[in-house]
């Protein structure tokens, strides 16, 4: 899987298929997406490579720890790793084509008030206790 920005400076691949997606409905998600939720999953470091602008990133760090990678030139939100993990979370929203469905809604306690959770998929009120499972749920 590939994907880009909007201005196709920065460009990366996903090496290995992806299992589930998230939405995380918290009130740092809603103002970086400026909707209802971020939509993302998140990949292994090995299954993860940049193409292009990997220069180009600039971030954006909150002093909870909450980090905002984008593009310097359009603004829009990019792949970034997750702290000292070995874990990338990407932005599905950059992803060319997929197929892949929701599985897990993160933060539903803080949702939006006229966000509607219609489907299925795991629910939970913040992060789920176990975060190593929860990020291993992701991956094949």
């Amino acid at each position: 899987m590939k994907g880009s920005c909007n201005c196709n400076t920065v460009s990366f691949e996903i090496l290995n298929e992806v299992e589930g997606l998230y939405q995380c409905h918290c009130k740092l998600c809603q103002k970086q997406s400026g909707s209802t939720s971020n939509t993302a999953t998140i990949v292994k470091g090995d299954d993860f490579t940049w193409l292009t602008g990997e220069n180009s990133i600039s971030h954006w760090r909150k002093d909870s720890g909450f980090t905002s990678h984008f593009c310097k030139q359009c603004g829009c939100p990019v792949p970034n790793r997750l702290r000292s993990t070995n874990f990338y979370w990407i932005p599905m929203g950059l992803v060319d084509d997929f197929d892949i469905n929701v599985t897990t809604h993160l933060f539903c306690a803080s949702k939006a008030s006229w966000d509607l959770i219609s489907d299925t998929a795991s629910r939970f009120d913040g992060m789920p206790a176990d975060i190593d499972a929860f990020f291993a749920s992701f991956q094949k």
